[in-house]
């Protein structure tokens, strides 16, 4: 038995995702898987949430590495961010992934802190569920019996909520290649002390090759209770050329998903954070806009 400065907890280390999967229905929500720990320690620690039973998913064999082929990224949940962001594969397919690993709090972080971790948490201040909206990735989800797969828009429900049940583990990410003419760019404004996306705006841009969009997402993190996609924005950017008048159109479009739920707590204020999405949103676009002409 281990005990954490709340509530007491009992510890246990799988081999096999099939043994944590079971360990979680024996739970019976109780339970809490733990990767690199940087989302749900702090979430113990100031009592969001009391789990009687942690499984530590360290030991499972497979969970952990990148490969890429014509289709895409494939990427095991395990992997740390340091990885990803050093990885040219994912430079090269998925920039705004590997921007947005490089921008996570510091080296001690990014070394044990993993993706699988950061997605499956939903923390509303975390940097890679924006992206992995923006770049329209799936999620493979297994349990004792079963796997599935999961876009990444139907992926974040709510505030810490996601559309993984409560037998399953996130096992891997796979991001879709992008086309001919695409850019993609992740942009933030960070908490000085966390790191920690105060708002921050992953974006993807295709062009054709008359300098039309043929394609934009956007995903938006920090700004409210869940990351989401920016549709409105998207749409006033498809099918143009993308001028500065259109740009800033679509900029001021970036978080209105969020009307009415904008995060407010000591850090920033609701209005503040509906302001910095509209600067952070024009930023990533023409990060992304520059990547892909």
């Amino acid at each position: 038995m281990t005990t954490s400065a709340t509530t007491p907890f009992t510890y246990v280390r799988p081999s096999s995702v099939e043994e944590a999967s079971r360990l979680l229905s024996r739970g019976g929500g109780s339970a809490r898987l733990i990767a690199g720990g940087h989302s749900l320690i702090p979430l113990m620690k100031t009592r969001l949430v009391s789990p009687e039973v942690l499984i530590d998913l360290s030991a499972i064999d497979g969970l952990s590495g990148i490969s890429s082929d014509a289709n895409g990224l494939n990427i095991g949940a395990m992997t740390s961010y340091e990885a990803i962001k050093s990885s040219e594969a994912v430079q090269k397919g998925a920039q705004a992934l590997a921007e947005a690993a490089s921008q996570v709090a510091d080296v001690q972080v990014r070394n044990w802190g993993t993706i699988g971790g950061a997605i499956a948490y939903s923390d509303p201040a975390g940097d890679l569920p924006a992206v992995v909206l923006a770049l329209e990735a799936t999620m493979s989800a297994r349990s004792a019996r079963a796997s599935r797969t999961i876009s990444a828009d139907r992926f974040f429900k709510d505030f810490l909520t996601t559309a993984l049940r409560g037998n399953e583990v996130l096992t891997e990410i796979h991001i879709p290649a992008q086309g001919d003419g695409t850019g993609s760019a992740y942009a933030k404004l960070a908490n000085k002390a966390s790191h920690y996306a105060l708002v921050g705006v992953a974006t993807v841009i295709q062009l054709d090759s008359s300098g039309t969009t043929t394609k934009a997402r956007i995903g938006v993190t920090g700004a409210g209770p869940f990351a989401k996609r920016s549709r409105r924005a998207e749409r006033i950017l498809e099918g143009k050329e993308l001028t500065e008048v259109v740009v800033r159109r679509a900029a001021e479009r970036v978080g209105v998903e969020y009307q009415g739920m904008f995060n407010e707590d000591i850090h920033a204020s609701a209005e503040y954070r509906e302001a910095m999405a509209k600067v952070i949103g024009a930023r990533a676009i023409n990060m992304a806009v520059e990547r892909a002409r």
